[in-house]
């Protein structure tokens, strides 16, 4: 019998608020259960298994991205877009690592394409058409701006810019100006 409080969404923000207090890896349902101060066994009625919880985690993460990915272009284009919606990445992964982690978790092809995985390359492609890249052009764009950010993102939240100057976000600002300019000049084929 499932205990009286508990339900799946609320154990999958648990787990999410875990995940960025601990790490993504260090996610499992005896954590959580240790969390609720319950036994693993009354977390089963809600999750399968540990791979169940990390797969919930990880659309919750994708969706809340997309989420304030959407909300952070509603009506901006161009090099505003950009720099807002890399900004989301950026603020997202530090506030919230473990849920940044959780967001790269691996599904399988069916839950991914049913997941908020699929708006995020939408609102990368919204952002292109304000420069006018042709659309055989724009998978490759989409995968550099997500390697670029990703990239950045992870190298920033190990520590990798914290010991010279200037200050990550100067580079990051400069690092944006930059994608904007290589996406007004697209090379051509």
């Amino acid at each position: 019998m499932a205990r009286a409080g508990l339900t799946t969404e609320r154990l999958v923000r648990a787990g999410a608020e875990l995940a960025d207090e601990v790490g993504f890896e260090q996610v499992t349902v005896s954590a959580l259960a240790r969390r609720f101060d319950v036994k693993a066994a009354s977390l089963y009625s809600h999750l399968r298994n540990s791979q169940d919880l990390k797969t919930r985690i990880a659309l919750l993460a994708l969706e809340e991205l997309a989420d304030r990915g959407a909300d952070a272009l509603a009506g901006r284009s161009g090099k505003d877009a950009l720099g807002a919606f890399a900004d989301v990445y950026r603020d997202y992964a530090l506030a919230h690592p473990g849920r940044y982690t959780a967001a790269r978790y691996p599904l399988d092809a069916e839950t991914a394409a049913a997941s908020a995985g699929p708006r995020h390359a939408q609102l990368t492609r919204a952002i292109l058409r304000g420069y006018d890249l042709p659309e055989s052009e724009q998978t490759h764009a989409v995968r550099l701006l997500g390697s670029v950010f990703h990239g950045y993102v992870s190298l920033e939240s190990a520590g990798g810019f914290a010991h010279s100057a200037p200050g990550s976000r100067e580079s990051w600002t400069r690092i944006v100006d930059a994608l904007d300019s290589l996406l007004r000049n697209w090379p051509a084929r």
